[in-house]
């Protein structure tokens, strides 16, 4: 029986996107009704109001990745930051990109949307790329390199201080997709040379619908826009700006700024006990991606003779993940995890867990229980496990879905 305190489904899946924060709804409040102006009316109380609202939201995010509040702009989330940094860019400089092959897709889609010559960087087994690599991808006409600052699916963390140094050396545009980085992890815009940065609100505790584009003025960027309009955001994304949505996602910063040591400590301990407690309770479990260089709360592990979606069946009161939420719905292993280096089988068997804010150690303590008992339960069932226990050579044979 789950402990009293637990509510059912215990979530966890982080990465897919986090609950808002109660205190960022708060805030959030009164610009959808008696502080309701449009932020671009510059004639009257209302539109004031707004403004300085969405200023001091810019504030907030700028003081979280050590940026000017001149240098944020607000767009719809991190797909659209990641399409108007990298369209844009290359629309405006042309020229040769280097991403990588683990990107989320909307960064791997925009890259083949460009009609350019574009390279894709293979990463090592344990998700991160190889510097000496990306060295040698450098061509005279590479106009701007694009690699996420965090894996949202395996958790691993790329080098990111490193390859802003390279690409700044060498008069390249550096983007970074960090949606899953910000908040989470220490990232500084100026001592990393990250000239775009983008961040995603519903990542870090804020609404859906909002993020922000980090453009340096120094050295300064220069974007072709993809929208035309009024002339919003330095020229770089029209629209009317979503007022409450900008204030919770300047109201997500702040917190994160103010709580990120103390919940990186929380959920590197919640991540440990969990990991210790699978590989010392079962047999022929794997993890995905680097052990020390991953978000804290995100695991990614494997579990050999038991198909991950069977064993999804049966942990209906955990909320985990196959995979990235953008490909759930395939059937096909993820390429991630392709792109590291695991089998289709084993691929089949991954499970994402995501711990959060709200993550409480009984919810730990449950799952823990939970997923070694029906691995093990699945594990008897299954004629492959018994054939492996009893040392048959079984690496020929196919046994996802046994």
């Amino acid at each position: 029986m789950p402990h009293k305190t637990i509510k059912l489904p215990v979530y966890l899946d982080y990465q897919a996107t986090t609950p808002c924060d109660p205190r960022v709804l708060n805030k959030m409040l009164p610009y959808f009704t008696e502080k309701f102006g449009n932020p671009h009316s510059r004639n009257h109380k209302y539109g004031w109001e707004a403004e300085e609202a969405v200023q001091k939201a810019r504030e907030q995010i700028a003081a979280l990745i050590n940026a000017h509040p001149s240098e944020i702009i607000f767009t719809s989330g991190a797909t659209e930051s990641n399409n108007i940094a990298i369209k844009g860019v290359h629309n405006f400089y042309k020229g040769h990109v280097i991403t990588s092959q683990i990107e989320h897709k909307c960064v791997l889609e925009t890259c083949r949307s460009l009609g350019t010559d574009v390279t894709y960087l293979p990463v090592k087994s344990n998700g991160i790329i190889c510097i000496k690599e990306f060295k040698k991808a450098i061509r005279p006409d590479t106009k701007l390199v694009s690699i996420m600052a965090a894996s949202n699916e395996i958790g691993t963390i790329q080098p990111i201080k490193q390859i802003g140094e390279i690409c700044r050396e060498k008069g390249i545009f550096f983007h970074t997709d960090a949606a899953q980085a910000v908040g989470k992890i220490p990232i500084d815009v100026k001592e990393m040379n990250i000239d775009l940065m983008s961040i995603s609100g519903h990542k870090l505790y804020g609404p859906k619908g909002i993020g922000c584009l980090y453009v340096g003025k120094k050295p300064r960027v220069r974007i072709k826009s993809i929208l035309s309009g009024g002339g919003q955001e330095r020229g770089m994304r029209s629209g009317t700006l979503p007022t409450p949505l900008c204030v919770g996602l300047g109201e997500a910063c702040e917190i994160a700024k103010a709580e990120m040591t103390i919940e990186q400590k929380r959920l590197k301990s919640f991540q440990k006990k969990i990991y210790d407690a699978l590989m010392n309770n079962l047999e022929d479990v794997y993890l995905n991606g680097d052990l020390e260089k991953r978000l804290p709360g995100n695991l990614n592990l494997s579990f050999a003779y038991v198909e991950g979606e069977g064993l999804m069946m049966r942990l209906k009161d955990l909320c985990i993940s196959s995979g990235s939420a953008c490909t759930s719905e395939s059937l096909e292993p993820s390429y991630v995890l392709k792109a590291i280096g695991v089998g289709e089988d084993l691929a089949h068997t991954s499970l994402r867990f995501g711990l959060g804010r709200f993550t409480t150690p009984e919810e730990v303590d449950y799952t823990i229980d939970r997923v070694i008992k029906e691995v093990k339960s699945l594990r008897e069932m299954s004629p492959l496990y018994d054939m492996a226990k009893q040392g048959i050579d079984i690496k020929s044979i196919n046994w996802v879905g046994h």
